[in-house]
């Protein structure tokens, strides 16, 4: 097929913030994993599809299936949609308290 660019796993994407490798980051609509380190503004290889542990809020259990979103203003993940961006589901338990989850991303925007 001549207009396949590449299969999407893997982006890359101007990191909106400064981001650790593993972190989460959004840009607009697309949530991915930063695969290294980047300084905000400099270019990074984000993973948009897979299952990860991420940074959660604390104070919340987890089950497997629940929604999970993206709070940008904290950085965490958390099951409250409110002014959040929906980033996958749950695919294991997570206790409260408990500082990371793992999270399967949808993949799609």
């Amino acid at each position: 097929m001549k207009n396949f660019v590449q299969r999407g796993e893997i982006i890359t994407l101007a990191a909106p913030y400064d981001v650790a490798a593993g972190a989460g980051l959004l840009v607009g609509a697309i949530f991915g994993v930063a695969t290294s380190p980047a300084l905000s503004g400099a270019t990074v290889e984000a993973a948009a599809c897979g299952v990860f542990e991420l940074a959660k809020t604390s104070a919340q259990a987890w089950t497997v299936g629940a929604k999970v979103y993206w709070d940008d203003a904290a950085k965490v993940c958390t099951t409250v949609n409110t002014s959040n961006t929906l980033i996958g589901v749950a695919v294991a338990a997570a206790a409260n308290p408990s500082a990371t989850g793992l999270v399967r991303l949808n993949g799609s925007f």
